[in-house]
């Protein structure tokens, strides 16, 4: 035995070694959907470079002028593509879901206390409902004040007219150029039905892309060749004062011809939801046909990060103008 080893040193240097070590690395290389190279994947997601997305530049109200959007706020931190006979609500506070079960291991030996997660759940319609998770994380306190301090911790209003997507077809046959446009942006809030999730440590937002009829078949166009498809995607919250400038992508992803087959089948049904076994929250986290929303009390006793959860939720209907507009 070495001298200078130890029980204590030993210990030690486990502790050093596993606070050092970037958990996100385990999830961004385990998902359902894989992560690949940006320029040569196929049937994954990479994550493309921020200057490849021009956003609104510090002089955006003098003269219109973009930028280069440069490093993302938040981290890339993984991708789920699910499938399932039910709409996926809320996955960061289902059962089993990989991203918070990883953190949460870490949390229970003191490590990334801090991290707080955001994901983006896009909500596909069909015969079986599909999920496009992003996930997102940051190990650093949001600054207060900040564009996503305040879309984390105001209200649904704020953040329907402010949730921002912007898109770029990197590879795809010409009917989806014509259709969806080359480049994009969109208000999600304003052209979707949005809800909205924030725990302690996480914020979610699903997008239902089949409140729109205008999203669903664009949607279901693209789908139809997306094996054919690579799309760029940027999340952000939308500059609308000066102050606010210049605008800073949240994350983005790049989705790479991706397959519907390669989407991993999820049992998360109604029942999961509706059980005995659950606790009722507030009376705002009505949904809009009136109903409450139910989060299952054994889930969130077995898991520290999300003890103690706060549901909120919201939506807005869409009102009536196009999915994409000029970027």
């Amino acid at each position: 035995m070495n001298k200078l080893s130890s029980p204590a040193a030993d210990e030690a240097l486990s502790n050093s070694t596993e606070t050092t070590f970037d958990w996100r690395e385990e999830i961004i290389n385990c998902g359902s959907l894989r992560h690949v190279d940006l320029y040569t994947g196929s049937n994954g997601w990479a994550s493309p470079p921020g200057d490849l997305f021009s956003l609104r530049s510090q002089n955006y109200f003098c003269n219109k002028t973009k930028s280069p959007a440069g490093d993302y706020i938040l981290k890339p931190t993984g991708v789920d593509w699910l499938r399932s006979h039910s709409k996926l609500d809320h996955v960061l506070a289902r059962p089993g879901n990989r991203v918070v079960d990883a953190l949460s291991s870490h949390h229970s030996r003191g490590n990334f206390l801090k991290t707080f997660l955001f994901a983006v759940n896009l909500q596909v319609p069909g015969k079986d409902h599909h999920s496009a998770v992003f996930y997102f994380s940051t190990d650093e306190p949001i600054g207060p004040g900040s564009l996503l301090d305040r879309f984390v911790n105001g209200d649904d209003s704020f953040r329907n007219q402010r949730f921002k997507l912007v898109n770029h077809i990197v590879k795809g046959p010409w009917i989806v150029r014509k259709a969806v446009g080359s480049y994009g942006a969109c208000l999600l809030g304003k052209a979707l039905t949005c809800r909205y999730y924030r725990g302690w440590n996480y914020f979610e937002v699903d997008v239902d892309i089949a409140s729109s009829k205008i999203a669903s078949a664009l949607l279901h166009l693209a789908l139809g060749c997306v094996t054919a498809v690579t799309i760029d995607m940027g999340f952000l919250v939308e500059a609308q004062a000066e102050e606010e400038l210049p605008e800073r992508l949240l994350g983005a992803v790049r989705i790479c011809q991706m397959e519907m087959s390669s989407a991993t089948f999820v049992d998360w049904s109604s029942s999961d939801t509706t059980s005995p076994n659950r606790v009722q929250l507030s009376s705002n986290t009505t949904s809009s046909n009136g109903a409450d929303h139910l989060v299952p009390l054994s889930h969130y006793g077995k898991r520290t990060g999300l003890a103690r959860v706060n549901h909120i939720a919201g939506e807005n209907q869409m009102n009536g103008g196009d999915l994409l507009f000029p970027p």
